[in-house]
């Protein structure tokens, strides 16, 4: 695994061997306290962020870190305490507090660590090249900032205004055991450059924003390209208009097609679940997606944004079929929530390992042109706003902006519109999946052709 074998390395101020004699010595006192069962967790985290604004250096943080977190089981009762203080009183403090916790906390059937068999061994914990450290001072920072706005602003004279750019570079590490034989942590690292320009003036002004982010700096986008396309996506937006109310076929552009993913996954997630707060409880087989769709999880791409050998409770991860042609075949579990739906952990503590929504139906010359050309007439969505999804009636209503198509070319673009549907039928309904795929945090789909919506305007 990618770990930190000194303190002076990559600028951590903590070893892994370090942070093993804190896990050991808090993991040691819940047990001469009498748990029954613990866990802990060291990390550490460190990082850059450098925002400018219209040339001008706005501001430089710099973020240090460090927790310790214990989970003390007494039978089926469990608490829970966390420090920030590695001193050896710290550490037997908060275990004590923990310890309290789990003792005047009602007892819960279900609560406890994950079955011995369930828990990924040490050989059964692949590198996953997570952890490229940028070496980056604050004046290289800004340079890079300064460069992405400046593109921006150089794209057309009609980028009148910037709400900044920034330059981040983040990296941490953690090491985590519990009394069920489990032993892992690893480093990661996470970068970004972005944009946010704005065209036009007065009342006809448009922002639009565009970033960049990878685990390794050398694989950013340049920030003149950021800057570029950010500026592009603006100018396009210039003489928006509204539209009256209508049904129509809508096109999701693809970084926001991975939020339907999104909802598919919090709709189908646990806690949803066995709380059965979700449009989808008892899917599992059943047909949810369009017949032509799959959903495919691989927790061990390399550097990958959602990569990991082992899940949030040390639970092994595999690769593996969410979707099979539009059939739910299932869900995200973790240990608590899997025994509380009578099922099996499917190491998802913590949430979805780089999901990627397909269609069979897709050919490699289906590019953003080709989606516009299958959308016919119909909407073209590029920004989303509001939290408008209901996960218990599946129901869907969100803020929208974009452009209206017509014969599959693009008319005008439009706002001030609002999109509405129910998710179970905009599943059901996706007629397309674009070869435009992005990769949007753990989740990667191209554009997604929707079949008919609700689009309300003037």
């Amino acid at each position: 695994m990618n770990t930190p074998d000194s303190r002076a390395a990559h600028g951590f101020s903590y070893s892994r061997q370090t942070f093993e004699e804190l896990v050991d010595a808090a993991l040691a006192h819940a047990k001469k306290l009498g748990a029954t069962d613990a866990g802990a967790e060291a990390s550490e985290g460190c990082g850059l962020s450098v925002s400018v604004r219209k040339g001008e250096l706005e501001n430089v943080e710099r973020n240090r870190d460090k927790s310790l977190g214990v989970t003390v089981y007494v039978g089926q009762r469990r608490g829970n305490a966390s420090t920030s203080d590695f001193s050896r009183e710290a550490i037997e403090r908060t275990v004590q507090a923990a310890y309290d916790i789990a003792r005047f906390t009602a007892a819960d059937p279900v609560a406890g660590l994950p079955e011995a068999g369930d828990i990924a061994q040490a050989g059964e914990q692949p590198d996953l090249d997570l952890f490229h450290p940028w070496d980056l001072d604050s004046e290289e920072a800004t340079q890079l900032a300064l460069e992405c706005e400046a593109a921006a602003f150089a794209t057309d004279k009609r980028i009148t205004n910037s709400e900044g750019a920034g330059v981040s570079a983040q990296q941490s590490h953690f090491f985590s055991a519990h009394t069920r034989g489990f032993r892992g942590g690893y480093a990661s690292s996470r970068h970004s450059i972005s944009v946010a320009p704005i065209a036009g003036k007065g009342d006809a002004m448009q922002r639009d924003a565009w970033y960049s982010s990878m685990r390794n700096a050398g694989e950013l986008a340049s920030p003149e390209s950021v800057g570029r396309y950010a500026a592009e996506r603006a100018l396009s937006r210039l003489g928006s208009r509204k539209i009256s109310t209508r049904e129509c076929p809508v096109l999701f552009e693809s970084p926001l097609a991975a939020g339907l993913l999104g909802a598919f996954v919090q709709a189908t997630s646990g806690g949803s679940l066995y709380r059965r707060s979700s449009f989808l409880v008892d899917s599992l087989g059943k047909q949810v997606f369009a017949p032509h769709i799959d959903v495919l999880e691989d927790p061990h791409l390399r550097r990958g944004k959602g990569s990991a050998a082992f899940d949030d409770e040390g639970v092994r991860t595999v690769a593996r079929k969410v979707v099979d042609a539009g059939r739910v075949e299932g869900y995200f579990l973790s240990s608590y929530s899997a025994r509380k739906l009578g099922m099996k952990t499917t190491g998802n503590a913590g949430g979805s390992h780089n999901l990627t929504l397909a269609s069979r139906l897709t050919k490699p010359g289906d590019d953003l042109d080709a989606m516009l050309r299958k959308l016919g007439t119909g909407l073209f969505v590029i920004e989303l706003m509001g939290q408008g999804v209901n996960y218990v009636t599946g129901d869907y209503s969100r803020g929208a902006s974009g452009f209206w198509v017509e014969n599959g070319r693009i008319a005008y673009p439009v706002e001030e519109i609002t999109i509405a549907g129910n998710l179970g039928d905009m599943l059901q309904g996706i007629e397309a999946v674009g070869a435009d795929t992005y990769n949007y945090g753990a989740k990667t789909t191209g554009s997604v052709l929707v079949n008919r919506m609700k689009v309300a305007g003037s």
